[in-house]
């Protein structure tokens, strides 16, 4: 069985993750073996379908990391699919309202709670569910819906968003924030900065978790930028990507070895 990134935000510690949006199970092992607690595998901005999700979350599970699928939109057959393959928790990009926020609650549920389809031969039941009632019920308890709030519209209907119940997380997205509030990216301008910070003190009134994704360039700002959202009551934080990370690595040593010469 997969850890489970819904149990593991509701217990309120520290969490380290990061976007998986390269097709290799080889990445997302050096991403558990480096100390990482989830992997986020990106199936909107990676190039690749249900089928290599499938391999990165066996990858997650040997490697012991949650695993956790960024879905393409909101789709219930997406979603449905993640979650058979053994995603714990499922991000659904782009929420701007509260309706699509009950709506991807809903596909993470079984009927008559929600609108998710029931196999039961799949793969987070063990291919073969000898159990229903048991397995049901852990679906319900250990997986779930994060909503990425990422645009000025989806800012805007935060509080709705934030009520519906049944939300496992709340993720904002700074830089598509930024885009869409016309600032080019910039996440870091002073506006796009209130936004997130009134977003986050919504959702811990509400009792809601975030997960606050972290660009900063270098680990010095990721480190100082992580201390700064924990003290105002973030606790998950996906930090960088493997691609962010490989790219800062290859440049470092192509530039020791160019000042070697």
């Amino acid at each position: 069985m997969s850890r489970s990134l819904v149990r593991m935000l509701r217990e309120e510690r520290l969490l380290r993750g990061t976007w998986a949006q390269i097709r290799a199970p080889e990445v997302v092992d050096m991403i558990g073996a480096a100390g990482f607690d989830f992997a986020v595998i990106d199936c909107e901005h990676g190039a690749f379908g249900i089928e290599t999700a499938e391999t990165l979350i066996r990858a997650c599970d040997a490697a012991g990391l949650a695993p956790a699928v960024r879905v393409s939109r909101l789709d219930r057959v997406e979603i449905m699919k993640a979650l058979d393959a053994g995603a714990g928790a499922v991000v659904v990009p782009n929420v701007e309202s509260a309706e699509q926020a009950a709506e991807a609650v809903a596909a993470t549920r079984f009927a008559p709670d929600g609108l998710r389809g029931a196999c039961p031969c799949c793969r987070s039941g063990g291919h073969y569910i000898r159990d229903w009632e048991g397995y049901r019920a852990r679906q319900h308890t250990e997986t779930g819906a994060i909503a990425l709030v990422e645009t000025a519209a989806g800012a805007a209907a935060f509080g709705d968003i934030v009520a519906v119940p049944g939300l496992a997380a709340l993720m904002l997205g700074p830089f598509d924030l930024a885009v869409s509030m016309g600032l080019g990216g910039n996440w870091r301008d002073a506006a796009v900065q209130a936004e997130l910070e009134r977003m986050t003190g919504l959702a811990r009134a509400a009792e809601v978790p975030v997960i606050l994704p972290v660009f900063a360039p270098t680990p010095e700002d990721n480190r100082a930028l992580t201390a700064e959202w924990k003290a105002r009551g973030v606790n998950a934080f996906c930090i960088g990507a493997d691609k962010i990370i490989l790219c800062d690595a290859l440049a470092r040593w192509a530039e020791a070895a160019a000042k070697s010469g």
